[in-house]
């Protein structure tokens, strides 16, 4: 199984939840995981319900059968000065040039450096290992940037190739790409059962491949609950209305009389029925759609009432019951 797994999606799909549950359920059996976040939103903090992540490695939630999850939020700024003192032993002379504003000036005109920078830091941890030899962590989750941008993100090697030929930049370009192009590396890509989220995860999923980036699974969040399948749905087309007021005068809903109050239920619950049918008839097309990529799917359920930290475990449950060790 890859070591790092990379979370992307369109924006309002759920992945940096995904990326969370991700992270929990690969912590099980005593493994140790690192969830990385990338984009500055604190999202993670927020899902595990703790203070805002500083740009240190910190230990947020405990799996079951006593694994550990550790998150880390990139700041590109502190990522560059700990490359300055890496390669260039500058110490206080790049924190005299933060002070100046020139490392978010360097981030901010080169963001194939910044990308260079964010990528490389958890590459490093995938690399980490302890004095015993041994990885420090069993699986690095990267919460990554949206499916638009997920391609030239991790394509780091083409971002910097205008900035440097040769030179540290470049072999730290390099060894990047070496992680992300390899078998340690899997790109997931999150999406819902709608037309917008779909089409932007079949136009990722082909940039990707185009660059030969290792694609993953296709994660299916917030799906709905079935109430009804195609057999029950072509039932309500085709049962008579009177037969279907019976029926419920029967289950004790209203009066038998005519224009009691079963008749009156009819219409408003057929209705119901037929908007039901419309958005199962797309979520089919959606779910056809996704299976011609010719990747494992997951489904993930909604919870209907928001996501809090329960919810969290319950869909790292839900992951491993979906065969999540043969993830990759």
């Amino acid at each position: 199984m890859s070591r790092l797994q990379v979370v992307s999606g369109k924006g309002g799909t759920g992945k940096t939840t995904v990326a969370a549950a991700l992270a929990l359920a690969l912590a099980t059996e005593g493994k140790r995981t690192l969830l990385v976040e990338v984009e500055g939103r604190q999202g993670i903090a927020q899902l595990f319900e703790t203070e805002a992540l500083p740009y240190e490695e910190r230990k947020i939630a405990v799996a079951p059968g006593g694994g550990e999850v550790y998150a880390l939020a990139i700041d590109p700024e502190l990522a560059l000065l700990d490359y300055l003192q890496m390669f260039y032993k500058l110490g206080g002379a790049g924190r005299a040039l933060k002070k100046l504003g020139a490392i978010d000036f360097a981030t901010t005109i080169a963001p194939g450096l910044r990308d260079v920078l964010l990528t490389g830091k958890a590459c490093e941890a995938v690399r980490r290992k302890d004095r015993g030899g041994r990885f420090v962590y069993d699986y690095v989750i990267m919460d990554a940037p949206p499916t638009g941008r997920i391609t030239r993100f991790l394509n780091v090697n083409d971002e910097v190739a205008g900035l440097a030929k040769i030179g540290p930049i470049h072999n730290q370009a390099q060894a990047v790409m070496r992680v992300l192009k390899s078998a340690e590396t899997s790109v997931h890509l999150v999406t819902l059962l709608e037309e917008m989220p779909v089409q932007e995860t079949v136009d990722g999923i082909a940039e990707l491949r185009a660059a030969r980036l290792p694609v993953g699974r296709v994660i299916v969040n917030m799906v709905r609950p079935q109430l009804l399948d195609a057999a029950d749905l072509e039932l309500v087309r085709t049962v008579p209305r009177t037969s279907l007021a019976r029926s419920l005068s029967a289950a004790g809903l209203g009066g038998a009389r005519r224009g009691g109050h079963a008749e009156r239920l009819v219409e408003p619950l057929l209705g119901q029925a037929e908007e039901y049918a419309e958005r199962y008839a797309l979520e089919e097309e959606q779910r056809s759609v996704l299976s011609e990529l010719g990747l494992p799917l997951h489904e993930l359920p909604l919870f209907a009432e928001g996501m809090d930290l329960a919810g969290l475990y319950e869909l790292a449950t839900e992951l491993r019951k979906q065969g999540l060790r043969e993830m990759s």
